[in-house]
């Protein structure tokens, strides 16, 4: 079973019905280093999820809707989006399970915003008017700047310090966890990637979406972690 990953999903309503939504871009590019992605749904009991992290090799945080301030102690904010308190209660668990089990962790968008919070971190809850900025960070079409940390996690495993990465998200983090260090910044100084900074289990996580990118080194690594 080492070569099946848990993966984390939003719910969805659809012409009426609840459906769990995975974008497809995620199983193929987990299928495509070699991986077979196994979705957890977001409405089990956090207790009951985690039993899947004992079949599998790893963990994938994917992208959604926005984590809930209660959890990191902040009020709402009047631009904060659609919450799903039972997914948060969900990757809450899943993560602290996998964290337990030394399991390799790869984060993407929402999912590097609920590990910093799940670690005891902040977010900006809206960027555009808690942060002023000349990035728009939510335009699903753009791209912008990418500054990586020499030496890092991420350095080794994208093997460039300077790039660009595309940008759809209204959300960040605000306080980094302490656990958890910097490794990839925007032009404007937002944190767009983050490791931990004192060794465990292999864990990269980013604000961007390489799921939707061409070139497959975070999945690659993250396969390579999981075997």
């Amino acid at each position: 079973m080492r070569g099946v990953v848990a993966v984390t999903a939003p719910l969805r309503t659809d012409a009426g019905r609840e459906r769990v939504a995975l974008n497809a871009a995620y199983v193929r590019a987990l299928t495509h280093a070699g991986l077979v992605p196994l979705v957890v749904p977001p409405i089990l009991d956090p207790e009951k999820a985690c039993a899947a992290l004992d079949r599998v090799g790893g963990l994938v945080l994917t992208g959604g809707e926005d984590v809930a301030p209660a959890r990191y102690g902040a009020p709402p904010h009047p631009k904060l989006g659609d919450t799903d308190a039972a997914r948060d209660a969900v990757e809450l668990a899943l993560i602290e399970g996998a964290r337990a089990r030394r399991l390799p962790i790869l984060a993407i968008c929402r999912g590097i915003q609920i590990l910093n919070v799940a670690l005891g971190g902040t977010l900006y809850q809206d960027l555009a008017s808690e942060r002023s900025s000349d990035i728009d960070h939510a335009d699903p079409q753009a791209r912008h700047g990418l500054r990586v940390e020499a030496g890092s996690l991420l350095h080794d495993t994208i093997a460039t310090l300077e790039t660009s990465v595309n940008s759809r998200h209204h959300q960040a983090i605000r306080d980094l966890a302490p656990p958890l260090s910097a490794t990839a910044w925007a032009p404007d100084g937002v944190i767009e990637g983050a490791e931990p900074s004192a060794g465990g289990p292999w864990t990269l996580a980013v604000q961007w979406h390489p799921e939707d990118d061409v070139e497959g080194a975070l999945f690659r690594a993250f396969a390579e972690a999981v075997r």
